[in-house]
């Protein structure tokens, strides 16, 4: 899945396992844990496999989920 060009600069995509990456989904937020992704080792773009996505639209579905947590909002001012 990884070691090609990245598609906005001339630097390689890597494979990078994240601690948590957030994503946004017409549903919500979704947050998954220990994340396998493709980060550009010279502009730090992030690319995300198919499978990785359809996860992602699971859980904002409520079909799978391991937990849940509160996150805090406020207006700015």
């Amino acid at each position: 899945m990884h070691g090609y060009k990245c598609e906005y600069c001339d630097g390689i995509v890597r494979e990078k396992m994240v601690k948590r990456e957030m994503f946004k989904h017409k549903h919500g937020f979704v947050i998954l844990e220990d994340v396998p992704i493709g980060v550009c080792d010279k502009c730090g773009v992030r690319y995300y496999h198919a499978r990785l996505l359809r996860r992602v639209a699971e859980v904002a579905a409520g079909k799978t989920m391991a937990r849940s947590e509160q996150v805090p909002v406020a207006q700015f001012v």
